[in-house]
């Protein structure tokens, strides 16, 4: 089967391609190597894939619908994992039109032309931002997402709408998967784990909102985020939301106290007040996942951030 993943140079974009080449796939990585962060570490990210007969590279842009139609019309994918976004919820304060043009604008032709060419499955990949600031916790999936904290969150989940309108309109099954704090190897520099992990090694101070405490994030690791994606490609429903998290949320506190014990280095810790664009905890219900998708997270903080380290330690720890 061919499978299109869109964002393939990415961080959970680079893991799904990876695993769907391991089993026999035929993939097809599309990515335009946005300089968000750096367009060499995503080529790296990609250095396993270029080396397998099955994947294709496209470089391109989900707005550009003459690309999109190409991909479509010649390669004939049967599955989509529509990654591609612009990231983070701070970073899209500053830029919401650009988040808006590739986060809604985009996402509507990859779904046009996956209706026009028919696709067995639709998976899109959505974020723990949607949610909010809100006081029930565990989130489920049939929570009130209406009033988004960040540009970021409102444009994802303007793109699970669009899904389910093409849904309704021409019957396109359709998983949107809401991830909750991704970490580990390939990580993306803005994010906390190789952010704090960079500082620390550098001697720099690390910034943590309210001291890190009664802050909680809902850390998963990336294979248990990428098995749950492979489970929602491999079983298709007419349109279903899901929670994939770890289900445990971590105080920062303690996590920056894990990456102490693990790395061997001190934090120097900077306190500041929590932006608007963050909610105080994140907390993944996945029952509906568990059930329908047989989505079970394996790997505790405590490996997985020692395998971030390990990662870390054999891709950049030689330049400091």
């Amino acid at each position: 089967m061919t499978y299109l993943v869109t964002g393939a140079a990415g961080f959970i974009g680079s893991h799904l391609v990876d695993r769907l080449l391991a089993r026999g796939e035929q993939v097809i990585g599309f990515d335009n190597f946005v300089d968000y962060y750096s367009p060499d570490r995503k080529r790296r990210n990609l250095a396993q894939a270029m080396q397998q007969p099955g994947f294709t590279l496209i470089e391109g842009d989900i707005r550009d619908p003459d690309t999109v139609a190409h991909i479509f019309t010649r390669y004939r994918p049967r599955f989509v994992a529509h990654l591609a976004a612009m990231p983070g919820p701070r970073p899209s304060i500053a830029n919401p039109q650009l988040y808006e043009a590739v986060n809604v604008g985009g996402s509507l032709v990859i779904l046009d032309y996956a209706r026009r060419s028919e696709v067995e499955n639709l998976v899109l990949a959505s974020t723990s931002s949607v949610y909010g600031k809100t006081n029930r916790v565990p989130f489920r999936e049939d929570d009130n997402t209406d009033r988004p904290l960040s540009p970021y969150a409102a444009t994802k989940k303007a793109a699970e709408v669009l899904a389910y309108t093409f849904h309704s309109l021409y019957g396109i099954p359709t998983s949107v998967v809401r991830f909750f704090t991704v970490y580990g190897p390939r990580g993306r520099p803005d994010m906390t784990p190789y952010l704090f992990v960079e500082r620390m090694v550098r001697g720099q101070p690390i910034t943590l909102f309210n001291g890190g405490e009664n802050l909680f994030r809902d850390y998963t690791y990336i294979d248990d985020i990428v098995s749950g994606v492979i489970n929602a490609l491999d079983r298709p429903h007419p349109y279903e939301i899901f929670n994939l998290g770890h289900s445990q949320p971590v105080e920062l506190r303690r996590f920056v106290n894990l990456l102490e014990q693990i790395t061997g280095y001190p934090a120097q810790i900077e306190i500041k007040p929590l932006p608007a664009t963050e909610p105080p905890i994140t907390y993944a219900d996945t029952t509906k996942a568990g059930q329908l998708l047989d989505f079970a997270p394996r790997v505790a903080i405590e490996e997985g951030l020692a395998r971030f380290w390990a990662w870390y330690c054999d891709e950049h720890q030689p330049q400091h």
